[in-house]
């Protein structure tokens, strides 16, 4: 069983300024999709959003374009409306036949992973905020090198972002159910986001968590991921 990683916390003026001292490589091991234990009833201030998109934007950016936004989503009906485009393609997610086996501990975990996301999916307007990251230009039917490119120029950013979340005692989930279908087309109305010119890179609750403990995932080891000059 892996050790849980420490979290002392310390506060600095208002409950919205708390810090977890944790190291840089503690946030890394401990930064989980959280579901179940988002705080759905504490308030989430601007301000603390704010200073960890800031950290966000200082995230690789391929050429130096910088062609990120970031929307922030909380008007409630406009959650629920999310909530509901989001719904009705997990609905359609959750009856496809998942993968085939792997023969590991990732079988274990995947009953587990359902459970929680089903959760989310029954629960996601109730977050106090939801983040929609973009990315200019539309990144469908492109080549390879094209759209590693785009991708690689919003999701380290994207994952900035959740790291400084956690090291505020808060928590989020990477989703992307909702750009199925036609989702994404139906939040882009919604929210006014340029269909034509800018594409949707998920959909993300933000909330505190319900504890600050957490455990490092139970992952593959090392040796059966690793290759040295060959695969």
């Amino acid at each position: 069983m892996l050790p849980a990683v420490r979290s002392h916390l310390s506060w600095h003026g208002t409950l919205d300024d708390m810090q977890l001292n944790l190291s840089a490589d503690e946030v890394l091991k401990s930064t989980r999709s959280v579901r179940k234990r988002l705080d759905f009833d504490r308030p989430v201030s601007r301000a603390v959003v704010e200073e960890c998109l800031d950290i966000a934007l200082q995230a690789p950016t391929g050429g130096n374009r910088q062609g990120w936004h970031w929307i922030v989503v909380e008007d409630a009906a406009k959650k629920k409306a999310l909530a509901d485009i989001y719904r009705a393609n997990w609905a359609i997610y959750a009856t496809l036949p998942g993968g085939r086996p792997t023969g590991d501990s990732r079988d274990e975990q995947m009953p587990r992973v359902r459970d929680s996301a089903t959760f989310l999916s029954e629960n996601f307007e109730r977050a106090p905020m939801l983040m929609i990251p973009c990315i200019e230009g539309r990144i469908e039917n492109v080549d390879v090198a094209t759209g590693a490119g785009a991708w690689g120029s919003l999701l380290p950013a994207v994952w900035s972002f959740m790291l400084a979340l956690r090291g505020r005692g808060m928590g989020s989930a990477w989703t992307t159910i909702h750009l199925m279908m036609d989702g994404e087309k139906k939040a882009a109305e919604l929210l006014g986001i340029p269909y034509e010119k800018v594409t949707q890179g998920g959909l993300f609750p933000i909330a505190y968590t319900v504890g600050t403990e957490f455990k490092p995932a139970q992952r593959l080891p090392l040796e059966k991921v690793l290759h040295w000059d060959k695969w």
